[in-house]
């Protein structure tokens, strides 16, 4: 009884494989193949994976290094990348690849209560700025105030501790279209755009508004030196 066996895969190989009965593609029609899988693949190619991408007799090796020749001084250089391969643009043209847009970042509401804060009570310092907004302000809202250059650090308190201050700065004033901090909106500009509460608040009496809008008391430059 003769016992069957299933036929083997196409993919397999056996050590009695016959030799292909054609010949290996020219070098040529080989550097065409492997430059093809270069270019579609997006990440670096290892010669293990295009040796078994091209046909049986093609050496990948030999054909990469005529390619890295062939590709001196063009405008795309292929380079080998650990054990794989790749095509890259040349490095004396990458400033041809950058891009420079504005990313429109939108404040947090803390960043904005900070910056009101600071815009409204200059200079003040990180305690006066928690003390009025009531909670503790993080490093990472005044990091970003600073990195966007609306704030810069003051004069130091002549007080224990002498706390450094914030201001706001020339760019934040260019922003908002403001000649001075002395433009910024007054109570009585910001109660008819409906963003304050008319009312006062509670325990509070109402005060006129050309005594509501005087800014912080003056006399105290005694406070603060350079």
């Amino acid at each position: 009884m003769i016992e069957d066996f299933p036929e083997p895969s196409p993919h397999v190989t056996t050590e009695t494989d016959s030799p292909s009965l054609f010949a290996a593609p020219p070098l040529a029609e080989q550097e065409r193949m492997i430059e093809a899988i270069l270019f579609a693949s997006s990440e670096p190619v290892t010669l293990a994976q295009i040796s078994e991408r091209l046909p049986q007799g093609c050496d990948a090796a030999e054909v990469l290094v005529h390619l890295r020749s062939r590709y001196a001084g063009r405008g795309v250089n292929l380079l080998r990348i650990g054990d794989a391969y790749a095509l890259r643009t040349a490095p004396d043209l990458a400033w041809l690849m950058q891009t420079e847009r504005v990313e429109t970042r939108k404040l947090s509401r803390a960043a904005i209560e900070t910056l009101a804060i600071i815009a409204y009570h200059q200079p003040v310092t990180r305690a006066e700025i928690e003390e009025i907004r009531g909670v503790a302000v993080s490093r990472g809202t005044i990091d970003q105030l600073l990195e966007l250059e609306w704030i810069r650090l003051g004069r130091r308190r002549m007080t224990p501790g002498r706390p450094v201050t914030f201001v706001v700065t020339e760019e934040f004033l260019d922003h908002f279209g403001l000649e001075s901090a002395r433009d910024l909106p007054g109570l009585k500009e910001l109660r008819e755009a409906g963003l304050l509460d008319s009312r006062p608040p509670p325990g509070q009496s109402a005060l006129p508004d050309d005594e509501a809008e005087d800014g912080p008391e003056q006399g105290q430059s005694e406070l603060f030196e350079d």
